[in-house]
């Protein structure tokens, strides 16, 4: 009993640690979403919500063949109906729509997200990174509802228009002195990345990235983007707006002056092998730390991963700190409690 409260307790200081840290980013996952069934749904229940929304009944009837024959969740369903050719299949495309016209209604509770999002606009550390692999959009609701700056790539107001180059401006005012002028900043925003797309982001045609409201309903031919659940996604982030985004990724894990030395991942299963090799690649490097929070990581995951000297990954069942095991927490892997401790 001894030994696994002395595990804790570490396992706990190194968490509070790391978190307030600086050079920190962040990348969140489904289950930074779910909110304990309030929110969004996670990968597992994904299928049952949008089903009904799939309007060709044709198309809903081979996912659904698939999922009864054994696929393992719609990700492994549209990957057996791909036909390996380049243009995207009627089933991905439907799936799209479908997720998209499930979430545009919801209204989840911001709570969680208001105070993630205060306590990392709090902080000195200049323009921190939220990665996310979320459609949803918790977090630009949260940060305009307590009135914080938040740049997400786009400029504009009705049908604002894609431009990365807004993630390497800074707020701030020229000072006179007698040295001369000096560049003072008066505000920090949040940089919020959104790799696989968002609600309201559409393609007016291949040079035209836009982004409306997120329940707006999308004009036909415009296309959503919105990388579906497959194998074919690793593909799609190579085109823009995603490039752009997956370029900064890369950049803050090895490949820039702004390096971060710690990913904090919240609710990210590390399923999705494109996201998987570049945070490998970082682990490689001397300086950097991997924070893993996750309610459950498969067998197969949990091994690849908890036996890293470099990494720390807290889940209910069990936890690994730097390559030593302990047991699970109680709640230290949800992302309600980690609100509370960035």
């Amino acid at each position: 009993m001894a030994v696994t409260v002395d595990f804790i307790s570490r396992l706990e200081a190194k968490v509070s640690e790391q978190l307030r840290a600086q050079r920190v980013g962040f990348l969140l996952g489904a289950g930074s979403s779910y909110l304990d069934g309030r929110g969004y749904p996670i990968a597992a229940g994904l299928w049952d919500g949008i089903k009904d929304h799939i309007s060709d009944r044709d198309v809903r009837m081979e996912i659904q063949e698939k999922l009864d024959s054994g696929a393992g969740g719609i990700e492994e369903a549209l990957d057996l109906l791909d036909n390996g050719q380049a243009n995207e299949t009627l089933h991905r495309r439907l799936v799209t729509e479908a997720i998209a016209e499930f979430f545009a209604p919801m209204i989840p509770p911001l709570e969680t997200h208001v105070e993630f999002v205060r306590r990392l606009a709090r902080r000195p550390d200049p323009s921190i990174k939220i990665f996310t692999l979320n459609y949803d959009p918790l977090i630009e609701r949260a940060a305009e509802k307590i009135r914080v700056r938040l740049y997400d790539g786009f400029c504009g107001y009705e049908h604002a228009f894609f431009d990365s180059s807004v993630f390497e401006e800074r707020i701030g005012r020229l000072q006179w002195s007698f040295k001369g002028k000096r560049f003072q900043p008066t505000a920090r925003p949040l940089l919020l990345l959104k790799l696989h797309g968002s609600l309201g982001w559409y393609n007016c045609d291949s040079q035209d990235i836009r982004r409306c409201a997120f329940s707006s309903l999308i004009a036909n031919p415009n296309e959503r983007l919105m990388i579906p659940p497959q194998q074919r996604k690793a593909n799609e982030t190579m085109k823009q707006p995603y490039a752009a985004l997956w370029s900064s990724f890369r950049g803050c894990l090895g490949q820039s002056t702004e390096l971060i030395n710690r990913l904090v991942c919240i609710g990210y299963g590390f399923l999705d092998e494109h996201v998987n090799t570049l945070v490998e690649n970082a682990l490689a490097r001397s300086d950097f730390t991997l924070l893993i929070f996750a309610k459950q990581l498969s067998n197969r995951a949990w091994s690849k991963w908890s036996t890293k000297p470099n990494v720390v990954a807290v889940t209910e069942a069990r936890c690994s700190l730097k390559g030593e095991m302990g047991p699970g927490h109680p709640d230290l892997w949800s992302f309600e409690r980690l609100s509370k401790e960035v």
